[in-house]
């Protein structure tokens, strides 16, 4: 094939009455062919390739200055709806007993969500024994001349349960501590365990027994 820019021979003209695609607007001149002169592609069937435009017409033919078929199939009453490109996000029920790796650090689903509602701070705080609802504890010194302080109970009970939530937090952590060995956690839990332990006086304050501090055995 030559460029139509060189010296290329004018296009074929055909009578508005012929039925060929030279005549058609689907069809566009491309290049000029050795043997078969102009030719061009269709917009429609692209799979024919070039071919002259002396061609018989086919079912899609458009003569020119009327509209395409591309333009006649969509009514024009009939608004045509945007196609939505956002994401499709299936949500799925989450198991609490799943492991999640992040980076190293192995534990379930329901530990890792205990971090995150201890660090944000929507923890469910624990109920107070209802006889110790509006109580106060009195601190009294051994000096009958100094002022004894009193403490509501409520405060009191806030600050156990803060100790107590945080022990949790670094319980978790430890257990999933990448680089400590077994024995180590081992040891460090038995750590934890005798702070629970220390703690075990304040269990009079917690109305559920779900939620006071175990220690080891013979030192609650």
């Amino acid at each position: 094939m030559t460029d139509p820019g060189d010296a290329s021979p004018p296009l074929p003209t055909f009578r508005p009455e012929e039925q060929v695609c030279g005549n058609c607007k689907l069809w566009s001149p491309h290049s000029v062919d050795e043997r078969r002169g102009w030719v061009g592609p269709c917009r429609l069937q692209a799979s024919r390739g070039l071919f002259p435009p002396s061609a018989p017409i086919c079912d899609k033919y458009a003569p020119r200055g009327t509209a395409t078929p591309l333009a006649a199939k969509a009514p024009a009453s009939r608004e045509r709806s945007a196609r939505s490109v956002a994401p499709v996000v299936v949500r799925r029920r989450a198991d609490p007993n799943e492991v999640v790796d992040l980076e190293g650090l192995n534990m379930t689903r329901e530990e890792l969500m205990d971090i995150f509602r201890e660090a944000s701070g929507l923890t469910d705080a624990p109920p107070l024994a209802g006889k110790w609802e509006g109580g106060t504890v009195r601190l009294v010194p051994g000096n009958a001349e100094l002022q004894a302080k009193d403490l509501p109970i409520d405060n009191l009970f806030h600050k156990v349960v803060m100790v107590r939530d945080r022990l949790r937090v670094l319980e978790q952590k430890l257990n999933a501590h990448p680089k400590l060995s077994d024995a180590e956690k081992v040891e460090m839990q038995s750590y934890i365990t005798r702070v629970y332990g220390s703690l075990t006086s304040f269990n009079l304050l917690f109305k559920e027994k779900g939620d006071q501090f175990i220690g080891a055995k013979g030192e609650e």
